[in-house]
């Protein structure tokens, strides 16, 4: 995996869905925690091509590129735009490796109410629907207010 490109990565339980109701047919919220860096998450997903129940475990990561080449990671300061393709057969990027993934940019990055000073919420939308993840500022800091990411998850 190209580590340069995964901006933070986990492993989360489901601890509900939906919990104030389900407001549209094919879409879910969840609500889970991570084991390894004990963030809090909040995820709008479309469930009825991905559906996750309560008590299920999913490995949740950000990345930057679905890239697997760390050498075609940005090393001169200046960001390298990736463009949509057709891949060629045989070629592989990291979304050959889950199940579900998602393309977004982060619109927000704010101190969360949860514990003292160090904890901090990233938000990120996704066409729409909604991300919010609160933990520890030092599991989060790769995260930048206008960036684009990937969202991928596999069970």
């Amino acid at each position: 995996m190209a580590s340069g490109a995964v901006l933070f990565q986990d492993i989360f339980d489901v601890k509900d869905l939906n919990p104030q109701g389900k407001r549209f047919d094919r879409v879910s919220r969840l609500i889970g925690h991570s084991e390894n860096y004990e963030m809090d998450l909040t995820l709008d997903f479309n469930s009825e091509i991905y559906p996750l129940n309560v008590g299920e475990k999913f490995s949740l990561v950000l990345a930057s590129s679905l890239s697997l080449d760390a050498n075609k990671s940005s090393t001169s300061g200046v960001e390298k735009k990736e463009s949509w393709r057709e891949r060629a057969p045989g070629e592989r990027d990291l979304s050959d490796e889950y199940e579900y993934v998602m393309y977004g940019k982060v619109y927000r990055y704010e101190d969360s109410n949860k514990g003292a000073g160090q904890q901090v919420a990233v938000y990120i939308s996704y066409g729409g629907l909604l991300m919010c993840v609160e933990g520890d500022y030092r599991h989060l800091q790769n995260l930048t207010v206008g960036e684009n990411v990937y969202l991928l998850i596999r069970k």
